[in-house]
């Protein structure tokens, strides 16, 4: 299988899990914020919404270019609907993409003020991992919040499998 489509088959796979993790979110407890230094729930989601679609951007056009976040919309279920909606366009993106762009280089941060060369397909990876580290950050809110955390890749204390 070629690295694309496994990228691809896991991204869709990962995203079936961080969907039911957001869906999990208990409604009227937006603001939680574990620490001060901590996004809030609604911040943390979108910020994991907003940058998939930035990073299947940067890794389809091969070019990075920063700008303001917008502004998450009202409510973590708007944060939700956004991303279903979003993540098939992104995915469509990668899709796009041959196997020879998909393992191109592409200018990218690899530090404080530095650019080197990095695969497209590890743009991709690192925002599927990213997603994936933020989506272990919110299941921690979702348990502050008493909203019951389901399974992942394993029993949870509130989805057992037994």
């Amino acid at each position: 299988m070629a690295e694309r489509q496994q990228f691809l088959e896991t991204w869709e796979q990962e995203f079936a899990k961080t969907l039911k993790v957001l869906k999990a979110y208990p409604a009227g407890k937006k603001e939680l914020r574990p620490h001060q230094k901590c996004p809030d729930a609604h911040e943390l989601a979108w910020r994991m919404v907003h940058e998939e679609s930035f990073f299947a951007e940067v890794a389809a056009s091969g070019k990075v270019e920063f700008g303001p976040t917008p502004p998450p919309p009202g409510g973590i279920g708007d944060v939700i609907e956004h991303y279903a909606k979003k993540h098939a366009q992104n995915v469509e993106k990668v899709r796009k993409m041959t196997d020879e762009d998909f393992r191109s280089m592409m200018k990218f941060p690899s530090g404080p003020k530095t650019m080197s060369d990095v695969r497209r397909a590890d743009v991709l990876w690192l925002m599927l991992h990213d997603t994936i580290h933020h989506r272990g950050q919110f299941s921690v809110y979702l348990r502050m919040a008493d909203g019951k955390v389901p399974s992942i890749y394993g029993p949870s204390g509130d989805e057992p499998w037994m």
